[in-house]
C-alpha cells in the first residue's frame, strides 16, 4: 500500500502511529544503552555481585504483566462498544499501574534498609545504576498512566466508537512497551 493513499484522517492516524514507534524505538536504545553499560560496569572492582532484587519488584512484575492483559481487553472490549466494560478494564489497568510504582517504591525502600543509598557514602554502582534504570522505567510509567487518564477521561466521553479506537490503541500499545521493558530489566537484573 502506499503511504500517500487513504483519507486525511487515515494518514493522520498512520502518522501518530508512526511517531509512537519511533519513540518506542528511541527509548529501547536508550535502555539497551543502560543495560550496556550495566554490563561493563560489573567488572569494577567495587561492584556488589551478591544483590539481591528486592521482594517489591517480584510484586510489581506480577502487576505490571496482569496489567498488560487488562489493557489488552480494554481495547478488545472498547472495538466492541462494550463500553462498561471496556472503562472497567481502563480503570482496572490504570489502578495496577499505580500498584506497580507504589512497589517499585516500596523496593526502593527495601534496598535502603539494606543499606544502599542512591548516592553518598552508603552507595554503590551498583544500586546506582539500578536506581538510575528502574526510576527511568517509573517515569515512563508515569507517561503510560497519564495517557491512561486521557483514554479513561475519552472513553466516559464516548470518544470511542464506530472504529475509532485510535487513542486506545496508542495507550495500549505504549502500555505493553513498558510492560516489557519491565519484564526485560527484572530478568536482567536477575541473571545479569
Amino acid at each position: 500500500m502506499d503511504l500517500t493513499e487513504g483519507t486525511e484522517q487515515i494518514k493522520i492516524d498512520r502518522a501518530k502511529k508512526n511517531m509512537l514507534w519511533f519513540g518506542i524505538i528511541s527509548l529501547t536504545m536508550s535502555f539497551a544503552g543502560l543495560t550496556s553499560a550495566y554490563v561493563v560496569s560489573k567488572e569494577r572492582p567495587d561492584w556488589i555481585s551478591t544483590f539481591d532484587i528486592p521482594q517489591a519488584f517480584y510484586i510489581s512484575l506480577a502487576l505490571i504483566i496482569v496489567s498488560s492483559i487488562t489493557v489488552h481487553l480494554a481495547l478488545k472490549t472498547i472495538r466492541k462498544q462494550q463500553n462498561s466494560l471496556g472503562m472497567f478494564f481502563l480503570v482496572t489497568t490504570f489502578l495496577l499501574g499505580a500498584l506497580f510504582v507504589v512497589f517499585q517504591f516500596v523496593g526502593f525502600s527495601e534496598i535502603i534498609k539494606n543499606g544502599y543509598n542512591f548516592t553518598g557514602p552508603t552507595s554503590s554502582i551498583t544500586t546506582s545504576f539500578i536506581y538510575l534504570v528502574v526510576l527511568l522505567h517509573v517515569a515512563h510509567v508515569f507517561a503510560g498512566l497519564i495517557s491512561l487518564l486521557v483514554v479513561i477521561y475519552n472513553h466516559f466521553k464516548l470518544k470511542y466508537n464506530n472504529g475509532n479506537t485510535l487513542g486506545v490503541e496508542l495507550a495500549a500499545t505504549f502500555w505493553h512497551f513498558v510492560d516489557i521493558v519491565w519484564i526485560y530489566l527484572f530478568l536482567f537484573l536477575y541473571f545479569v
